[in-house]
């Protein structure tokens, strides 16, 4: 599926190890998949940002791993438990990724639209102020 990247997205992928880069890659083409008018920015200088209507996900890399960090307020359900750090967190929870790790590619697109409709429906901080998703 074709879509517009940001140039300053694959630099930062480019300076990244051939797994990290497969890994980071792998997501940032199903972050698309949720909806094709998902863009790509930077923000903080160098991260990786993928914005509709609001943040929904940034990509950090670290040594051993990398981070998708999911900007849903904690609000969007997990039933597979693919998040792995961040549950009791107010803004945002994190997918950590290792070498050789398999993506559970339908529970994140999952994810990613619920995040999107959050954003379209106001944001997360709106919905959660005016109890219109029941908080987890």
């Amino acid at each position: 599926m074709p879509y517009v990247k940001d140039p300053r997205v694959d630099a930062y992928l480019d300076g990244l190890p051939t797994w990290q880069r497969e890994i980071l890659s792998q997501v940032r083409d199903l972050v698309h998949k949720a909806d094709p008018d998902v863009e790509e920015t930077i923000k903080r200088t160098v991260q990786p940002y993928f914005v509709l209507d609001g943040n929904i996900c940034a990509f950090l890399a670290a040594k051993d791993h990398v981070n998708v960090f999911l900007y849903d307020g904690a609000i969007v359900p997990d039933p597979e438990g693919i998040i792995t750090a961040g549950h009791d967190n107010k803004t945002g929870r994190m997918i950590s990724y290792r070498k050789d790790d398999k993506i559970n590619e339908r529970a994140l697109v999952t994810m990613f639209k619920q995040i999107i409709a959050n954003n379209r429906a106001g944001g997360w901080r709106v919905l959660k102020r005016d109890g219109s998703i029941p908080v987890p």
